[in-house]
């Protein structure tokens, strides 16, 4: 039996039957870790893991073995701080960066026994959608070195295609989780905005970020969710919500399930060249009892537009901090502290970065501030309060992930336009803030993967999970090898 396989729920089991150690689980993980080394997925393996997993296993001798991931290896998106550890966002300007404190996540993950693998590769300052724009070069792809791992995540969803980890977190600010899932064959979700703090996550766009698990199945997400969720005091942005046992909700039926396709997203579909995949799930749900229904949702054709005024607007907010005098690498040619924070930053950030200030800035500057960003809110809460209705009529709501495959290392790079358009169907659970997962489905002409997206009410993980897991489950086309 290959240990590394295992999800998050089947290790927890194993290692308290004590089939093997978490010493050697760990030691296999690293291994994989090494093997896989060209992929670039992860940046830095901590040196206190396999300290901590022997701390497991004697839990495990002396029967005092406690929390619901006690024991699961897990590795963190190169964005989320762990004290004592780097965290560069993979970016030059933060290279040297160590935290000085622990983000709100991992202390969750740490306090229910998960030991911290490492860190994951990234997009630099998680602005970008293929892996490639990061100071470590590109990740590659899990199925092929010659695809895009897909970003801003990853790594950390290809540590988990290729069992580096049992689970991994990343960053999703407009689709950041999902499409590298997608990508890469494997479950990633971005909860309800405000389910999961973002206290100790190197901010893009605040109003937009989101935390979230990537995993190997449905239902360890549904389990990392649970420990991962809460009120939490250093992040007013946290929502005070019960928090259920979110497995409780996967009913293995989907029967009477009512599923909303959006049809202004659906006639997009239909321009490529995996409608069919599509479709072939769509009457698949139906044949196992739920229904289809039809949403149209006004001025949905603008949500991409708003997302790039709203994200770049907070982004260049928010690495504002980042001047060259606290956190980061500052320049030494700089002769006084104008040329200090000028040439800092230029040498600092690199070019996807530096272009979305720009923009951001732009939007923000007297005179466009109106024409640009105050419309892009107020589409915001338009968008909101259509999805909110559209709701009323469904259960749930389904669309593909992305418009198709990974697609090949530097295609995109001189048309960002087109880069950008790839976020077609990921941005709208960013700009409403609704939970969303990516689980595959298909298989697109070159057999590499292809994730459909499930999105539920806010704070209604359950619905989004009982559909998702049944796709997982049910549907043939999702089965790899």
């Amino acid at each position: 039996m290959d240990i590394t396989k295992l999800g998050v729920k089947e290790i927890k089991e194993r290692l308290e039957r004590r089939e093997f150690s978490c010493e050697q689980l760990v030691k296999a993980f690293i291994e994989n870790i090494e093997r896989f080394e060209g992929k670039n997925a992860v940046v830095e393996v901590f040196s206190d893991a396999l300290d901590k997993a022997r701390s497991v296993d004697e839990q495990i001798r002396l029967g005092i073995m406690e929390g619901e991931l006690a024991g699961v290896p897990i590795i963190i998106k190169d964005n989320i701080l762990k004290e004592g550890k780097k965290a560069s966002c993979a970016s030059a300007f933060l290279k040297d960066f160590v935290s000085p404190y622990t983000s709100t996540v991992v202390e969750k993950l740490e306090r229910a026994g998960a030991i911290i693998l490492g860190r994951a590769n990234m997009d630099e300052f998680a602005m970008g959608g293929s892996n490639e724009k990061s100071v470590y070069g590109a990740c590659k792809n899990s199925r092929s070195d010659s695809k895009v791992a897909g970003g801003s995540s990853g790594g950390s969803a290809v540590s988990v295609a290729l069992n580096m980890c049992a689970c991994a977190l990343g960053t999703d600010t407009g689709g950041s989780v999902r499409q590298p899932s997608s990508f890469n064959g494997v479950v990633g979700l971005k909860p309800t905005y405000g389910r999961v703090s973002r206290y100790g996550v190197v901010a893009f766009a605040s109003s937009l970020d989101q935390v979230g698990p990537i995993t190997k199945t449905v239902e360890d997400s549904a389990l990392m969710l649970k420990v991962l969720s809460g009120k939490d005091e250093h992040d007013q942005t946290s929502l005070n919500a019960y928090v259920p046992d979110f497995s409780q909700f996967i009913t293995g039926s989907i029967e009477g399930v009512r599923v909303g396709v959006i049809k202004e997203l659906l006639d997009i579909v239909k321009t490529t060249k995996y409608y069919p995949n599509f479709n072939r799930l769509l009457e698949f749900l139906k044949a196992n009892g739920a229904s289809v229904i039809e949403l149209s949702i006004k001025n949905l054709k603008l949500v991409l537009p708003a997302y790039y005024i709203i994200a770049p607007a907070e982004a260049a907010s928010n690495l504002g901090r980042f001047d060259g005098i606290k956190y980061t690498t500052r320049s030494k040619q700089a002769g006084d502290i104008t040329e200090l924070y000028a040439m800092s930053r230029t040498q600092g950030f690199g070019k996807e970065v530096k272009k979305r200030i720009m923009l951001g800035n732009y939007v923000l500057s007297s005179g466009y501030y109106d024409a640009y960003y105050k419309k892009a809110k107020k589409l915001q809460l338009e968008i909101d309060k259509s999805l909110n209705e559209a709701f009323k009529l469904c259960d749930a709501i389904v669309m593909p992930t992305t418009l198709g495959e990974a697609f090949e290392l530097g295609e995109m790079n001189s048309d960002p336009i087109k880069m950008y358009k790839e976020d077609i169907f990921t941005v709208l659970a960013n700009i409403t803030g609704l939970p969303a997962i990516s689980v595959p489905y298909s298989k697109g002409e070159n057999m590499l993967p292809l994730g459909v997206q499930v999105l539920s009410k806010k704070l209604c993980e359950g619905d989004l999970f009982n559909l998702a897991d049944f796709i997982e489950k049910n549907y043939m086309e999702a089965k790899y090898e």
